[in-house]
């Protein structure tokens, strides 16, 4: 692993918010999957006046930084699937606003209905048009990636363009239950290395496992740190 050092002070101060708010907890979580973690991140949590903006902040920073790394890459519109994806992508875009307003100030945003509305301004999504705009989705977490397959199909029929997907966590962990084929490496991906390959579009992460890690080791959580470290020997992605 890499130096505690390495880490950007903001996921520094990240990880400890979460440490401080309960939205990063330790112990013995039995999973959807039904494996046992050592550790469980509740993004539903980010609901105070005290965690909403530094989270938001994270992924304005997270967005902004890997289009300064990457000048290739722009976009016109956030996507936030219904319904967490909701508010994350508002206040996400607020928050690239208070980076550089006049860089994504035409910048707008989105959601998708549960159910199509057939009455008043009907449609299927709520907020900027995706037509012919380089769209990125923001979402909390990628279990399975089937919510954001589902997402990028509404953004395809309404006539826009995937150029990425943000999220809050990558567990960097394969998913379970595949059987492995042609050698084993799709049985040892990740949801979000899937998707990535899938779509062709970048899937990037505000927290990785290998983040939380840092900032454990940087707070001398030497127990907790061993946990997780085990975890990924026993689970860990091989994207």
């Amino acid at each position: 692993m890499a130096n505690p050092s390495d880490l950007p002070e903001w996921k520094h101060s990240l990880i400890s918010l979460t440490l401080s708010s309960s939205i990063l907890t330790f112990g013995t979580y039995t999973l959807k999957s039904g494996r046992v973690s050592p550790y469980f991140f509740n993004c539903g949590l980010f609901c105070t006046g005290g965690t909403v903006g530094p989270i938001a902040s994270a992924y304005a920073r997270t967005l902004h930084d890997y289009a300064a790394r990457n000048p290739e890459f722009g976009f016109d519109v956030l996507f936030g699937p219904a319904y967490k994806g909701i508010p994350i992508c508002a206040t996400t875009l607020l928050s690239l606003t208070h980076l550089d307003g006049e860089k994504y100030q035409d910048v707008g945003y989105t959601f998708n209905r549960k159910e199509v509305k057939d009455h008043g301004e009907g449609g299927v999504l709520v907020g900027d048009t995706v037509k012919g705009k380089r769209v990125v989705i923001i979402d909390d977490v990628m279990t399975s990636g089937k919510a954001i397959r589902e997402a990028v199909d509404i953004i395809k029929a309404q006539g826009g363009t995937l150029v990425g997907i943000v999220v809050a966590v990558d567990r960097e962990e394969r998913m379970p239950g595949r059987k492995e084929k042609d050698g084993g490496s799709v049985g040892e991906g990740s949801a979000i290395g899937e998707v990535r390959r899938e779509t062709g579009v970048p899937v990037v992460a505000v927290l990785t496992l290998g983040d939380i890690v840092k900032g454990m080791e940087g707070l001398g959580r030497t127990e907790e740190v061993e946990a997780m470290k085990e975890y990924y020997a026993k689970y860990g992605a091989r994207d």
